[in-house]
């Protein structure tokens, strides 16, 4: 990374508000005084946007109120000028049918705040789920200096004297609650004790993934993600980072100057280390295309194969967000993979990541585990291919009842997620424990959105019978924090007339992690007349973002980014309008 002259004032973005001498900028520094601030205050230093994705909807994001004042505090001290923007929460626990339907439009509107307003850098806070793709997503597409506040894990939970932990722990007990082996009182127990502090899920769901992926790339201050949200360290994190944007933007450090294809390999190889979602995949082929750089299911598959799993935290492992922190955090683990890293990697705090992981050390190897005793010594992710997703599909091998990995059974089939839930627990359907169940119009378009629906339900009379884990398949996607040897993001999806939509009841798939295989063993011929008969299903929506989101999103292999977004140096080429 080269570096770049010193800006000075007057080169500002935000001097063509402020700092000129006309009619315009009359008005934009009389009404900055009309909300109390002196032209002192302002003049010839950088704009800072706070973009904050804080709401009373939204409870990862429950400490933002606070946080952002403690940002504004680092930026007030550097010399800058802070002013808050908030943007559209998406609230996981809450909105429907999924916030990965809104994460486009989140990220359209960061970009259209950065681009419409005088700001000179931007910081970004946001840490539920979709809130850091997005955030991170439309950053890239304008392109300012930029750095990131990740919200950071919630405490452990806790029951009758155990840890709980979010998602996956609910699963394994609504599990048990529907084979009539805990109480209801029980339930309410879990119920009230498995979030008891602001941040999100302190599992290795998607939130932790992806804020890991993002410090990772070089976004945050060295070990901002694995800060617990209640910890004093993390209000001393936002403020740095308020103090750190100001340098960046007299130092011209945009964005893409950091994101690079070092940068996405040192997150994807992050992902993978740490058992990290299968989300991750749809985001940061989303992040790359952003960023122009190249990235496709096939670069995850091959990293995965030599990258060992090294963090011992739910779900695939033992541990939880607040134990891995204290045994060193993301820092000490990217410690111990440094040969598979790009370590000359630049990062917002102007040094490289190599620089950044000098000094990290791992002070409990139960929890993030040597190299010569990994979780699981590769493919804590792998891609599939086959006549039922030629495009592409997911699964988490370490996750999965390792007999499963190679398996042939009849389909059950489900035809969306209303059906199943009428008849997956009828004591006549007809399933065992070596069916493999089926979920079609669970994608980008049929659901809509792509929802977590693809940690399918195991039939009561199989968790009776104690079946805790099958073969599952659909073109959705399903919680960082599920489980299970659950096949997800089918693609192209059932709804577009993908292969899932022809499969009926009986037939036999067969699955091959191993050999990344997913097959659908019905006749070329009998296909054809299937495919043939089928109907394109009507649009979910006729108006709104809706109709928008499915006139232009994308399947899930390609990120599902909208085409007129998924390319880098758009906002750079559009014309500012004044």
């Amino acid at each position: 990374m080269s570096a770049k002259p010193r800006k000075k004032p007057d080169e500002l973005r935000s001097h063509r508000w402020y700092g000129v001498n006309d009619l315009r900028s009359f008005g934009h520094r009389s009404r900055t005084a009309q909300m109390g601030y002196h032209r002192s205050e302002y003049a010839g230093k950088p704009v800072i946007a706070i973009i904050n994705t804080w709401s009373e909807i939204n409870p990862c994001h429950t400490h933002f109120r606070q946080r952002a004042e403690e940002v504004k505090r680092g930026i007030w001290q550097a010399g800058g000028f802070p002013v808050e923007m908030p943007a559209i929460s998406l609230s996981e626990p809450f909105q429907k049918p999924t916030t990965m339907l809104y994460r486009n439009l989140l990220a359209m509107e960061t970009e259209e705040l950065l681009r419409s307003y005088p700001a000179d850098g931007c910081v970004l806070m946001g840490g539920c789920d979709k809130t850091t793709p997005a955030l991170i997503m439309g950053a890239l597409s304008m392109n300012l200096p930029a750095i990131f506040v990740p919200a950071g894990p919630m405490l452990r939970g806790d029951y009758q004297g155990g840890f709980l932990g979010s998602g996956s722990d609910t699963w394994k007990y609504w599990a048990e609650l529907r084979a009539g082996n805990i109480s209801e009182q029980d339930w309410r127990e879990v119920e009230e004790g498995i979030a008891r502090s602001p941040g999100h899920c302190m599992t290795m769901g998607t939130a932790s993934t992806m804020t890991s992926a993002t410090e990772a790339m070089g976004l945050t201050l060295p070990g901002a993600a694995s800060i617990p949200a209640p910890d004093s360290r993390h209000a001393q994190m936002a403020s740095q980072s308020g103090k750190r944007i100001v340098d960046m933007v007299w130092e011209d450090l945009c964005i893409r100057d950091i994101v690079d294809a070092r940068a996405i390999h040192n997150a994807v190889t992050t992902v993978l280390a740490l058992g990290g979602s299968t989300n991750a995949i749809v985001h940061l082929i989303a992040l790359a295309r952003r960023a122009g750089v190249a990235l496709d299911l096939e670069r995850f598959d091959a990293l995965a194969r030599r990258t060992p799993v090294l963090a011992d935290v739910r779900p695939s492992g033992r541990f939880l967000m607040e134990d891995f922190y204290y045994a060193g955090g993301l820092r000490g683990l990217m410690s111990r993979i440094t040969d598979l890293l790009q370590p000359d990697a630049p990062t917002v705090n102007g040094r490289s990541l190599g620089e950044n992981l000098h000094g990290a050390a791992v002070h409990n190897p139960e929890v993030i585990r040597p190299r010569d005793n990994p979780l699981v010594a590769s493919d804590g992710l792998a891609v599939l291919r086959g006549n039922l997703a030629p495009d592409g599909a997911v699964i988490k091998p370490p996750a999965m009842e390792a007999h499963l990995q190679r398996h042939t059974g009849p389909a059950v089939v489900f035809d969306d997620y209303n059906d199943m839930a009428a008849r997956i627990d009828d004591p006549a359907l007809p399933v065992t424990a070596d069916s493999v169940i089926v979920l079609r119009s669970a994608g980008p378009q049929g659901a809509p959105g792509m929802p977590e629906w693809g940690q399918l339900p195991i039939p009561r009379k199989l968790l009776q019978q104690g079946v805790r884990d099958m073969v599952r398949i659909s073109d959705a996607r399903m919680s960082g924090t599920s489980y299970g040897a659950c096949v997800l993001h089918v693609a192209p999806e059932s709804h577009v007339g993908g292969p899932l939509a022809l499969v009926r009841d009986g037939d036999l798939i067969a699955l091959d992690v191993p050999g990344r295989r997913l097959e659908l063993k019905v006749d070329e011929t009998e296909l054809a007349a299937r495919r043939a008969a089928w109907t394109p299903p009507a649009p979910r929506f006729s108006r709104g973002f809706g109709a928008l989101y499915l006139k232009h999103v994308s399947q899930a292999n390609e990120g599902c980014d909208f085409d007129f977004l998924g390319h880098a140096g758009a906002a750079a080429e559009d014309p500012e309008i004044h």
